[in-house]
């Protein structure tokens, strides 16, 4: 049976950079796929998602011109290159994907949770002031 790794997560200063990585073991990531993001004492948050359905990608307006997501069919992985890095992404970021293959648009992903039905296990970000 599959799973998903997430790795990639650390701490960095203000301004600086992280590259997080959605892995699939076991299985191929065909379909959309999901960052999320969960800061203490706050609800889960969407973060971007991308979808290789209809090619669309989805970035809250949080992250938008700091976080790239991208797709490495090659490794089999999900990036989230993250810049100019905040003290408010202080965060557990997790990816996620459906459980059965169908078309997901990348912002109903997002804001709707359609598809995000199984999760990897988190990184922790933490961005110092």
């Amino acid at each position: 049976q599959g799973h998903l790794v997430v790795s990639g997560g650390g701490l960095v200063q203000t301004g600086g950079s992280l590259r997080l990585s959605c892995a699939a073991s076991g299985f191929t990531l065909e379909d959309a796929v999901g960052w999320f993001r969960q800061a203490p004492g706050k609800e889960r948050e969407a973060v971007s998602c991308i979808s290789s359905s209809d090619g669309s990608i989805y970035y809250s307006d949080s992250v938008k011109g700091r976080f790239t997501i991208s797709r490495d069919n090659a490794k089999n992985t999900v990036n989230l290159q993250m810049n100019s890095l905040k003290p408010e992404d202080t965060a557990v970021y997790y990816c996620a994907i459906p459980t059965a293959p169908r078309t997901i648009n990348a912002q109903d992903m997002c804001v709707r949770r359609v598809g995000a039905d199984y999760w990897g296990q988190g990184t922790q970000v933490t961005v110092s002031s």
